[in-house]
């Protein structure tokens, strides 16, 4: 695996089950797009009124959306290349780790990346209304996980088709994440959520490592 960590096979369970429960999210949020986005995608904090089928309503954060919204995909397109990357570094990741662990993993990447975003909309964006879905967080957490187990690892953008090492895939997207955060460009991307997937997912890392005495789960 070492030298070809793509040489896996299967599908581990956990990534199966993973993809089927962002599938599930993905049909929920098209056929029931109102209460999915009321209740379960991640609103800053605060109370806003709004007007619903029903008449008026309200959104705003509560704490569940900080694992509800990365089950939400606002696409097609969204939710396949989430999947695609989730499937293609998670596969590799969950046969070193196993399925708990990897699960484990994933959801804090998720969360932190939930925490990162609506601390950042309140700091920087104060009143500002957007709700966030999608799991590129956790993805963003499982690429930094890739990135230090194998960071020699060839890999292959799709677009631009540019071949790269692991290491440097990783650091290039949080590069551009970081600077499309600060400068405002792709607005709509939620690129400090982004980071904080890593960010936290960095930190679980360390954090195993220093209970298995430096191995850590890399071992």
């Amino acid at each position: 695996m070492r030298q070809d960590p793509f040489a896996v096979s299967s599908v581990p369970p956990m990534i199966k089950w993973l993809l089927i429960a962002n599938g599930l999210g993905f049909l929920f949020l098209l056929y029931a797009q109102e209460p999915a986005m009321q209740y379960f995608a991640l609103w800053p904090f605060g109370d806003y009124p709004v007007r619903t089928s029903a008449g008026t309503g309200s959104v705003g954060f509560e704490v569940w959306q900080l694992l509800s919204y990365g089950f939400l995909h606002g696409s097609f397109g969204h939710l396949f290349f989430n999947m695609f990357g989730l499937w293609m570094f998670g596969r590799v990741i969950e046969q070193v780790w196993g399925g708990q662990r990897f699960l484990l993993f994933y959801l804090v990447c998720v969360v932190g990346a939930g925490i990162t975003q609506v601390f950042t909309l309140a700091l920087l964006s104060p009143g500002e209304v957007v709700p966030t879905v999608g799991a590129s967080g956790g993805l963003f957490g499982v690429l930094l996980a890739f990135g230090m187990m194998f960071p020699n690892a060839r890999v292959m953008l799709l677009i631009p088709p540019i071949p790269m090492t692991a290491k440097w895939l990783v650091i290039g997207y949080g590069a551009l994440e970081l600077f499309f955060g600060v400068t405002g460009t792709q607005a709509g991307v939620a690129h400090f959520a982004h980071l904080g997937g890593m960010a936290f997912g960095f930190g679980l890392i360390m954090y195993w490592r220093k209970q298995g005495g430096g191995r850590g789960p890399m071992a």
